[in-house]
């Protein structure tokens, strides 16, 4: 009776032992698989977005039905900005979309990790779900507006900003360079702090060469008159990209930040997305396939990629910059 008491208490200890290693094998091939650093470790991590396959359709649906309306997390004005994240974020949708359509993933996520969040509508006639095709110059003035109205109402000093084409490329890159929102001789008094621009025409794009055809054509005028002067202001070569480029393509004190997609059919060539940096000023240029290969993301579903997502968020709080922990993200859908 007592053998078997000892070697009944000889198995437990092995299970023990046993146990004890593979749950530290575990934990290790967890931190490998997921990405986490080491350093900082103490620093929150943000989960991973929330992606779903539906997410898209149900996005632009409610976009479709609900133009005015904004994303979850966005537009509370009583928000006020914490010591961890002191800078509101504005989400700027892209051509042909609203905020509703565009943010309906990345909002509630920045929202769940403490910023305040805003995605205002612009480019576009009130109540009508198809925003952003206005005259690129007059889109920038309204941004200009709106983000006065969010820093009077958080009391912050300075906001973030982050793009979908368009809202990440030359639209905000006009209200940074010609309606206020830096100061190139004091950039400490810039309105803007950061600019996150997913899959932005910041050069012009050719829509995968249709945009080529119709400029070589002399079709653009006659196409804007339809679909809006975004859509000539946008093309590679057009005097209002001619007249942004010029001088350089960034600001001083704003911190630059270019995510790209190989897959891009919209802003053509994608390293038509890219910036150079000037004096003062940074830029980060991604192309998100270096770092996570297997995304399958294009022009539109960027906005709905959780990959991209975790490079926004390290880009807005770059001290708590985490490795990106990669998933599957499909054309059109996301993921």
């Amino acid at each position: 009776m007592s053998d078997r008491k000892v070697s009944r208490r000889r198995s437990n200890r092995r299970r023990a032992r046993w146990a004890a290693v593979g749950a530290g094998l575990a934990l290790s091939l967890a931190a490998g698989l997921s990405g986490e650093a080491t350093a900082d470790s103490d620093a929150p991590s943000p989960p991973r977005p929330p992606g779903r396959i539906l997410d898209v359709s149900k996005a632009v649906a409610g976009g479709l039905l609900h133009p005015e309306a904004p994303p979850a997390g966005a537009n509370d004005w009583g928000c006020r900005p914490t010591r961890r994240h002191p800078r509101p974020v504005v989400l700027l949708h892209g051509s042909a979309a609203n905020a509703f359509i565009n943010w309906s993933m990345l909002s509630p996520w920045l929202k769940r990790q403490g910023y305040c969040v805003f995605a205002p509508n612009y480019g576009g006639a009130p109540g009508s779900p198809v925003k952003a095709t206005g005259p690129i110059p007059e889109s920038a003035r309204q941004v200009a507006r709106y983000v006065d109205r969010v820093l009077k109402a958080t009391g912050a000093r300075q906001v973030d900003l982050v793009g979908h084409s368009q809202g990440g490329g030359p639209t905000p890159r006009w209200y940074l360079r010609f309606e206020g929102g830096t100061d190139p001789a004091h950039p400490k008094r810039n309105k803007v702090r950061a600019l996150i621009g997913l899959a932005p025409s910041n050069h012009g794009g050719n829509i995968s060469g249709v945009g080529t055809l119709t400029t070589k054509l002399g079709l653009n005028p006659t196409l804007s008159a339809v679909v809006g002067q975004a859509w000539s202001d946008q093309m590679v070569g057009s005097e209002m990209n001619r007249k942004l480029d010029r001088g350089g393509d960034t600001q001083p004190g704003v911190r630059y930040t270019v995510i790209a997609t190989k897959y891009e059919e919209h802003a053509t060539p994608y390293w038509n997305n890219f910036l150079t940096a000037g004096p003062g000023a940074t830029v980060r240029n991604i192309l998100i396939q270096r770092i996570c290969p297997q995304d399958m993301s294009e022009h539109l579903s960027l906005a709905y990629d959780t990959n991209a997502a975790q490079l926004v968020s390290n880009a807005l709080d770059p001290a708590h910059a985490r490795p990106v922990r990669c998933g599957l993200s499909l054309p059109v859908l996301g993921g």
